[in-house]
Parts: C-alpha cells; structure tokens; sequence
C-alpha cells in the first residue's frame, strides 16, 4: 500500500482554497464524509436514546458505534471508551475524580514537555486536597524527558503519573512503555495525553501500558470532541459527582448530560475513513486503521524531512528546536533577530498557514528560553504535499531577506 495523496485531498473541500495548511497539530481538515455523517444524523431522525422509534434508535446506534470505533482505534474495550467534550474537559473532569482518594502526603508527577491540559488540572487537584506537585524534567538540547531523574521523581506516594504521549510543541515521542512500568512498579496510575500521538501513531491501549489515554478526533480528521480510554474494571473504581437521575454504569457516569449524537457519528466516520484508505482484503478495521496509519506516517515523516532540508538550507538564522530521536512530524522553530509572528503574517499572505504561539504548552516553551514571544510550529497532516512543502520554504526563504521589524 502507498497512501494516494493526490487522491485523498480531493476528499477535503477546504482545499480548494489553495491554502498550505500546516496547523494539523491544532486541528486538521475535515474531508467530506465526516462532515456527511454530521449533516445525515443531524437531520434524523434523531431523539434521545431509547429503543422505540427510529429517532430514538438512531441515537442509540450512534452512541454505541462510536464506542465500537474507538475501541478499536485505541485497542481498547469499547466498555472503556468515554465520551467529553475535549481532551482537556476529560482531564479535568477525572482529575476531580481521582482526587477524591488522595490526601495530604501523597503525589503527583507531571512533566516539563506536556501541554497545560495535562499539567494544570492536576496541579489544581492536587491543591484542593494537599497532595503534593512533583515534576518530570526534559533537556532542551535534545528536547527529550530525562527518563533517570523521573525514574527518582515516582515515589512510594506517588498516585498517578502524567506524561503526554507527544509533545504537541517539539513532536517528542517519550517511551510511554517504560514510564508505564516505572509507574506501576510504584503502585501509581499512568495518564497519558494522546491528543498529539493518536494523530500520527497506532494506538495499542495494552501495548503502552497507559492506564488512561485521551485523544481528540478533530485532530486526525474528526470533529470537536473528546476520547477517553481506560479499562472497565479500573472506570468502576472511580465514583464521579453526578446527577442523582443519570445512569451509575460504566462507562455512562462520567458522561454528563444528553450526548452530542451528531458529534458521535462524525467521530465515527473519522475512524471509518481513515480505515478505508487502506485496501479491505477481508481485514478487520482494527486492522485497516492500523495499515493507513502506518501508510500516513512513513507519508507525513518523508514530508518532514523535505522541510528539516529546506530549512538546513536556510542557515543559521532558522533555530529548530525539534530534536528528539523519536518524534512526530511537527516541528518547532524561531528566527534569529525577527519574530516569529512576523514569519507567521508573512507566509500567510502567501496562503500558507504555519502558526505561530506556544499553543498551550507553557512549560516547554518557557524550558527552551526562547528570545521571542512565539515560535513557528509546523506539523504534518496526511493532506500534505510536497509542493506545499515547497511553498513553505519558499516563503520562510522570503522572510529572511525582509528587513527585521518590517514584515
């Protein structure tokens, strides 16, 4: 299998503006099927859930299909696939949660390299109740975790552990295997942030041994919402505050409220179409979702390349912070004497769309002391080309010969 490119932008209608678009790591893209399914369950019939008429079945299919299509996303049990409304209410949400048992004395681990959403709420949750905050360090020359000193951060109080999957910033693909045996060697649970590492790795819920992973659909090609997988054994131990009317079943009680049904169904279709760019050959979709995206990344790392040479080919004056042996294909970078949101204005002018922030990952980007307010983050999607590849160095070559200050 080669992924056809060519083929799969012609799914994507917001192409046809003719923009680059290299902000995949805030939101991809959304190709015309999973906007479908949105639009078909929107327009029903559709009812709360229940098994009488076709508008309450639907919604109740809809529910249902979105757990069978995570759960095999993620390798996971679909008895363990929560629905949120992002990534970071989950968090929040189950950092409420867990802090229920946790008091004075015990301990939290959290690292320099994650996105806020996997830092604050359990700081937050940690102050409520007196636990005390412990932090993973990473090396800003090789923008990876230091895997010893978190070794010696995991206590014996330590309760849970929170690390992110990949870092949205740099791209970094900490070794969550063996933060999971460093954890659970200690009796502490192991949350693990996918929103980045979903988009451009095979999930396998066991394999990585994350005792809770979270991902975002709209960032591998879905709509706004997000996932939670865990086993249904551990969910059971967890007691939510909740409505007294609503349901005391897993994975149900920590969904609050009527679901978004047409956020369901477009989540779905996110999975079914990233399995159909697989050839069928009888393979299950666990399968198929597991050749695409071996397909997708050999395609989005080639493309990285193409930008690490064009951006080799640009000098000194281009700083790139993404370093890490194993990472995504996002890539983090700044400009000598100019400013990045500069080179941001400038190749948007240009129709092509490289962001410039720190986008939420606070701690990392203040780890690199960065001598400018932003820095340029450029990330992969599978809608990518080589000619947009071409285009961007092509602006950044650009902006260098501005003057700086006068974009």
């Amino acid at each position: 299998m080669t992924l056809d490119v060519a083929a799969l932008r012609k799914q994507f209608p917001s192409l046809d503006t003719g923009t680059a678009h290299f902000d995949g790591p805030g939101g991809t893209q959304t190709p015309r099927p999973v906007a479908d399914a949105v639009a078909t369950a929107l327009c029903g019939p559709l009812s709360n859930r229940g098994d009488g008429v076709a508008s309450e079945r639907n919604a109740t299919a809809f529910v249902s299909a979105f757990r069978a299509a995570y759960a095999e996303f993620l390798g996971a049990d679909p008895r363990g696939i929560v629905h949120g409304r992002s990534a970071t209410a989950l968090t929040l949400d189950f950092a409420r949660h867990l802090a229920r048992t946790w008091g004075p004395g015990d301990e939290v681990v959290v690292s320099r390299l994650d996105h806020d959403a996997n830092i604050r709420p359990w700081i937050l949750a940690a102050e409520r109740v007196g636990a005390t905050v412990r932090w993973a360090e990473f090396d800003p020359a090789t923008a990876e975790l230091d895997l010893p000193a978190l070794a010696e951060t995991i206590g014996p109080r330590t309760r849970l552990v929170a690390v992110t999957g990949a870092s949205n910033l740099l791209g970094t693909l900490p070794p969550i295997d063996r933060i999971a045996a460093l954890a659970h060697e200690r009796g502490a649970l192991l949350w693990v942030d996918g929103v980045h590492y979903a988009a451009h790795q095979p999930v396998d819920l066991a394999a990585l041994g994350a005792d809770f992973f979270v991902c975002s659909p709209y960032k591998f090609l879905g709509p706004h919402c997000g996932v939670l997988a865990a086993d249904p054994a551990l969910l059971e131990t967890i007691v939510p505050d909740k409505l007294l009317a609503s349901t005391n079943q897993v994975p149900e009680r920590f969904e609050f409220g009527t679901l978004p049904y047409e956020a369901l169904a477009g989540a779905t279709a996110a999975v079914d179409f990233i399995a159909g760019l697989a050839p069928s050959n009888g393979g299950s979709r666990r399968e198929r979702v597991l050749a695409a995206t071996a397909e997708i990344e050999a395609h989005e790392h080639g493309l990285r390349e193409l930008v690490q040479e064009g951006l080799a080919a640009l000098g000194p004056a281009v700083t790139l912070y993404s370093r890490a042996a194993r990472r995504t294909p996002t890539l983090f970078l700044s400009f000598a004497g100019r400013h990045s949101w500069d080179a941001y204005l400038y190749l948007a002018e240009r129709n092509v769309l490289a962001p410039a922030g720190s986008f939420y990952a606070i701690e990392p980007f203040a780890r690199l002391g960065i001598d400018d307010e932003w820095g340029l983050r450029v990330g992969m999607a599978p809608y990518n080309d080589a000619s947009e590849v071409e285009r961007l160095i092509d602006g950044l070559a650009g902006f260098l010969t501005m003057t700086p200050g006068h974009p």
